[in-house]
């Protein structure tokens, strides 16, 4: 089933990528309906390499015949398009639920600018309203880690796939830390950042704070709203 919204704010994004870039692709919904996009562009001449985020990613960008590369010292990414769970009224988001946060905030760091498409549902007031901060985290320190988790008041939860837990392309767990209230304000979301950072055997976390040049909001009508950063 399509969705207008993703669609129309897809094509948006689009509408940044232009010939002989090489462009950072995200993971989840909203990317695919982008490199769906992207393709029929490629097909019709555009010049493009894509940096994928995840193992899911490029075999999908693969299928449609968009042509992927490395990271490369001698080129920096033009633009990175990729999706989010939840965006503050800042542009700070929430990030991981799909198991990708780590190769997410690689390839951003890398990229120019980090273009966000997301639903309007994805827009929240404080970050934390879905209840959850995910962390990637090294299997070795699970258990010192969901300690020190629950010292900070939160609740840690290895996320599963089936039968055992979900294991990312990096070969880390996925640790759900669930909030009891959403996180108050930007101070509040940094603090939590710092804290989880901090605990050794933590890789990332799923808070993208700062890192939005741009988020684009697709509504069910095919509006789309351009929110931008204030640099």
């Amino acid at each position: 089933m399509t969705d207008p919204g993703l669609e129309s704010a897809a094509a948006r994004a689009l509408e940044l990528v232009a010939d002989g870039m090489h462009v950072g692709l995200g993971t989840g919904h909203a990317v695919a309906v982008f490199l769906a996009r992207l393709a029929d562009r490629v097909r019709s001449g555009l010049r493009v390499l894509g940096v994928p985020t995840s193992e899911a990613t490029a075999a999908l960008a693969r299928s449609l015949g968009i042509p992927l590369g490395a990271l490369d010292e001698e080129q920096e990414l033009a633009l990175t398009v990729d999706g989010a769970d939840e965006v503050a009224p800042n542009l700070d988001l929430v990030k991981g639920f799909g198991g990708a946060l780590v190769r997410e905030r690689i390839v951003a760091a890398a990229s120019r600018r980090q273009v966000i498409l997301v639903g309007h549902d994805k827009l929240v007031g404080r970050l934390g309203m879905r209840g959850r901060i995910p962390i990637e985290v090294v299997p070795f320190a699970c258990v010192p880690v969901r300690r020190r988790v629950r010292a900070l008041g939160l609740e840690p939860i290895v996320r599963l796939a089936g039968a055992g837990p979900s294991i990312s392309d990096n070969g880390n767990l996925t640790i759900d830390c669930g909030l009891a209230t959403p996180l108050a304000d930007a101070r509040a979301a940094r603090a939590l950042d710092a804290d989880l950072r901090a605990i050794p055997g933590v890789v990332d976390t799923g808070l993208f704070l700062g890192t939005a040049e741009r988020v684009l909001v697709g509504y069910p009508d095919g509006r789309v709203d351009v929110l931008q950063a204030e640099r």
